[in-house]
């Protein structure tokens, strides 16, 4: 509209809160059933921050924030969720490196829980820490990659949807250039999902075999063979999420920083236990408890990092962080329950928390990378020393020594 005396008159700006309001006050019916997820796919709210081609609205993470605000007011559900979970660990590794084919094809069934569950196909029996030793194989037939092969400690695996996948597609390049990266649903053909009992009791881990699986090409993410690059998305996404939310206590509105409410759960076992007036606990507690604010501020740091743009290398940090605070509060809590702790019991229900959580505190130190990979990437990458010594550097993969092998005789 414009006006004859007077320069040119706009519209006035429509805030983000407004128009998710206005957006919710005609589509939000009270159901959230599949085509109400799918609607808030498409409107672009379930990953606001994600570009237009990806779902998306190009967004920052402060407007994703007010957008799902607006939503828990109403008690809608679904927006946002780019930064949590398996949408972020899978959906933005496929946002920087997916074709626009597969985007279509797997951005909404990640956002609209289609694809709920997914697991990880990296780790195998054969290379322990050292990922890029895998030899699980993807080889081209058409327009499908066969794989055969073999993975371990697959989390969730059993439940899962979906998955990550690593392969190699060529055993005559160097075992960082010759991996490629998929995702592939889990019902296909030839998978077979084998649980792992576990000391804590349940069977959250899995053995996955792969028997002449047929993957459409289509769901390679990236280019052929540069798997591993595309690979480093994804664990920045799962070290961020397994380095930063440690679960300590946070402010609560009009409430006392974490700074003096960081280790109420500590001092609360210790004050049970009759034992909070004892020096060498108020001691502990206050070594674990400067740990975990100080991971806490790293984790800022961090994510001004990787708002700013690219990833962070503090997310092993603060993984490695994470590893020593866990282990070292349930240690502590299991020190405290004295004779109770002894009996992995269901009838003592904080015994048996508290001997669980002990257990499980120590996945942390291997899932997502061990804490001796995460030591070489923080000496690397943050303190700049020099990288260790290489043996297999520029050696085809063929001709590489493997796990359990020998190098076959040059007679």
């Amino acid at each position: 509209m414009t006006s004859t005396d007077g320069p040119p008159v706009t519209a006035p700006q429509v805030s983000v809160a407004e128009e998710v309001r206005s957006w919710l006050a005609d589509n939000w019916q009270g159901v959230n059933d599949a085509a109400w997820r799918r609607r808030v796919v498409d409107a672009g709210w379930a990953a606001p921050t994600w570009p237009k081609d990806a779902y998306g609205l190009g967004l920052s993470r402060a407007d994703a924030k007010t957008i799902a605000a607006e939503f828990r007011a109403v008690g809608a559900r679904g927006a946002a969720i780019e930064s949590r979970g398996y949408p972020a660990l899978a959906g933005n590794t496929i946002v920087e490196f997916g074709s626009p084919e597969l985007k279509r094809d797997v951005l909404p069934k990640l956002l609209s829980g289609e694809w709920s569950r997914g697991c990880l196909l990296y780790s195998e029996p054969g290379n322990g820490s050292d990922l890029a030793g895998l030899q699980t194989r993807a080889e081209l037939d058409n327009d499908v990659f066969v794989v055969n092969g073999q993975k371990i400690w697959t989390t969730g695996g059993h439940e899962a949807d979906c998955a990550l996948l690593l392969a190699r597609t060529d055993w005559d390049k160097p075992k960082h250039a010759g991996i490629s990266f998929f995702i592939i649903p889990m019902d296909l053909p030839g998978i077979e999902v084998r649980p792992i009992k576990q000391m804590t009791g349940e069977s959250d881990f899995n053995e996955v075999f792969l028997t002449d699986v047929r993957v459409p090409v289509g769901a390679l993410i990236g280019e052929l063979n540069d798997g591993w690059r595309v690979l480093q998305t994804a664990l920045k996404e799962e070290r961020r999420t397994m380095g930063f939310e440690l679960g300590a206590a946070k402010r609560e509105k009009d409430g006392r920083a974490p700074i003096f409410t960081g280790s109420n759960d500590l001092i609360a076992a210790a004050r049970e236990a009759g034992e909070l007036d004892d020096q060498a606990v108020r001691q502990e507690i206050m070594r674990i408890h400067s740990w975990r604010l100080v991971n806490d501020w790293n984790a800022i740091r961090a994510r001004k990092q990787i708002e700013a743009g690219g990833g962070s290398s503090l997310a092993s940090l603060g993984k490695l962080a994470k590893s020593r605070i866990l282990h070292s509060s349930w240690a502590l809590r299991f020190r405290l329950l004295g004779a109770r702790g002894l009996l992995y019991d269901q009838a003592d229900e904080q015994a048996y928390e508290v001997d669980h959580e002990l257990m499980w505190s120590f996945i942390n130190s291997i899932g997502g990378g061990t804490d001796q990979i995460q030591r070489n990437i923080i000496s690397e990458r943050i303190l700049g020393l020099p990288k260790g010594y290489e043996p297999d550097r520029g050696v085809p993969f063929r001709d590489v020594r493997k796990g359990g092998t020998t190098r076959p005789s040059e007679s």
